[in-house]
């Protein structure tokens, strides 16, 4: 029996209104996250990772604006929710990792407040089980001595000590999903992996299911259980992480793939895909990926390719003819 997915996110489109048009920055993307699993989605700036991940917690923005499709969360819907409703969500059952933790973490504050005061705003603790409950958190994602360190301020931690901290922010009401949005981009390689494994222990434990958003593959490689590329807002692949990894399709997950340095493998230099992404304003008819493409056909040049199912992926391209 398949697992119901905790969430599940059907044509989305997010604009953003200009003075020259409306720009779409994320269009018509569908996928789902199944609970304890970590769903990688990766892309290169300006794809649409972030903003389909602000999407989904209601923090999009103004003037940017969810203008088509819905997002379900636990058999609720929850894009047209008010703000305060979504406040309810967001914290309590959908967690969120940034990639500078300064930006979740209050300098004025020491940690332990921040930590119970997100306790308590979710869950009905007095001072002292919530104070525990931080302790132990801390304890969880690998803070040494926490009942010490709970007293201290975010200066007073490094910068892979502190994305722990916000992990563990993210866990204070054991949320049924987490966002985490480069989550690893600043810490050096081996701090890295580190967090890494800690989120991947987080999924096995909680059955908290992950998004994972990231520009670099080795993570997703070493993360995830699917993996969706997105192109210009749209989803261009999704599938299992081996087969997109091992046998991509896209030709624009095919260029990802071989622009990523193999172990043992002498090469004077990568593959490289030619061009840049467009800007939103400039996005051209078709298949956005088409004048970067090295397997271009006409129809890519003037038909939106569908997504379609090819053996355990889904591809948006030309070169697989729906059947």
């Amino acid at each position: 029996m398949d697992k119901k997915p905790i969430l599940s996110v059907h044509n989305l489109q997010v604009e953003f209104p200009t003075r020259k048009g409306n720009l779409v920055a994320v269009n018509d993307i569908s996928f789902e996250v199944n609970e304890g699993e970590v769903l990688g989605v990766v892309g290169e700036s300006g794809a649409g990772k972030s903003i389909t991940g602000s999407s989904i917690i209601g923090l999009i923005d103004p003037p940017g604006r969810i203008t088509g499709g819905e997002i379900n969360f636990l058999d609720q819907r929850i894009d047209h929710l008010s703000a305060e409703e979504m406040r309810t969500i967001r914290g309590k059952e959908i967690g969120m990792v940034f990639q500078d933790p300064l930006t979740s973490l209050n300098p004025l504050y020491r940690i332990g407040r921040q930590l119970t005061e997100t306790i308590q705003t979710h869950l009905h603790l007095d001072d002292k089980n919530a104070r525990l409950q931080a302790i132990n958190l801390l304890a969880e994602v690998g803070i040494p001595s926490p009942e010490i360190r709970i007293d201290h301020y975010p200066h007073q931690f490094s910068g892979g000590m502190r994305q722990r901290v916000v992990i563990a922010l993210a866990l204070c009401a054991n949320p049924k999903l987490i966002i985490a949005d480069e989550p690893t981009t600043a810490l050096d390689v081996s701090i890295q992996a580190q967090i890494i494994a800690l989120l991947k222990k987080l999924c096995k434990e909680h059955k908290t299911a992950v998004i994972l958003i990231t520009h670099d593959m080795g993570v997703i490689a070493e993360t995830a259980d699917r993996v969706a590329v997105m192109y210009a807002g749209k989803m261009a692949e999704i599938g299992k992480v081996y087969d997109v990894i091992k046998k991509p399709k896209h030709p624009y997950t095919v260029g990802l793939m071989n622009s990523i340095p193999k172990m043992g493998q002498d090469t004077e230099a990568l593959m490289q895909i030619e061009g840049s992404m467009p800007r939103l304003n400039e996005i051209p008819q078709g298949c956005a990926f088409h004048p970067r493409c090295n397997q271009v056909m006409e129809q890519c040049k003037k038909t939106v390719p569908p997504m379609i199912k090819l053996e355990d992926s889904n591809i948006a391209c030309w070169l697989y003819p729906s059947k």
